[in-house]
């Protein structure tokens, strides 16, 4: 989030390219996609249709890189070598980065995806390595890491610009990580829920846990999954609850 003046603007992503019929509807109201790179769903022809989508509508184009997990879509730990992790990594980056300038535009951002993202968070190396080969192919690029995790601290230790994202539609522990999704509060399905967790992440920088405790949050970037089944409701509910507090809807630059 940044503010100027009375001004508050939020960056609002989402997970795309995955296979699923609501992208098309989702696009129109957010403003960074993360495009599944093919390891965990998705393919070539998956990344253009969502490339071109945000071409249309002037979302930032955003790499969604992942564990290689098609079966489980990759929300399994791995654990690889850092020499292995960097090449995965580094290999997404380049598939949609190519389809993207042959399209005519480029690569924004980087976010991590499932069990690599969740495991960035905790674990200084897998943030490290991450980081790293995401400046080596772009130093350019931004990092969209859980807000007060390694993937955020380690980025920054690197010079790597970063934006620190947030979730509407996922419950939060008291140490400020997301409920794994083996437990049944994990996710928020009730968009009305997840509208007032996101103002309240927004505009107090805090976040409400599963126990109740109130925990102090950054939220340069606001995250909800595109296969959720209130995805495109959630969507133009945040939308309406923007404009209704003055919030600005703008890509992180």
């Amino acid at each position: 989030m940044n503010k100027t003046g009375n001004i508050t603007t939020i960056d609002l992503n989402c997970d795309l390219g995955e296979g699923l019929s609501t992208d098309a509807l989702i696009i129109p109201h957010i403003t960074s996609a993360n495009i599944a790179c093919g390891f965990h769903a998705g393919n070539k022809e998956t990344m253009k249709q969502t490339v071109e989508l945000c071409i249309q509508h002037n979302v930032a184009v955003g790499a969604h890189p992942s564990w290689p997990d098609k079966e489980n879509f990759g929300r399994t730990e791995m654990q690889k070598t850092t020499e292995e992790l960097y090449a995965i990594v580094t290999e997404q980056l380049q598939l949609l980065s190519t389809i993207a300038q042959q399209m005519g535009t480029k690569l924004q951002h980087v976010k991590p995806h499932g069990a690599l993202y969740n495991q960035s968070g905790k674990d200084k190396l897998i943030a490290a390595t991450i980081a790293q080969s995401v400046k080596d192919f772009d130093e350019n690029l931004v990092l969209f890491g859980l807000s007060g995790s390694y993937s955020i601290s380690e980025a920054k230790r690197i010079g790597l610009k970063t934006a620190s994202e947030v979730f509407a539609d996922r419950t939060y522990t008291n140490e400020g990580t997301l409920t794994p999704r083996s437990q049944p509060n994990a996710l928020i399905t009730d968009a009305a829920i997840a509208v007032k967790q996101a103002m309240q992440m927004i505009l107090q920088k805090t976040v409400t846990s599963v126990n109740g405790k109130e925990i102090p949050i950054i939220a340069d970037t606001i995250c909800i999954h595109g296969d959720g089944a209130t995805a495109v409701e959630l969507c133009i509910a945040l939308n309406q609850s923007f404009i209704q507090n003055n919030i600005i809807l703008a890509k992180i630059v």
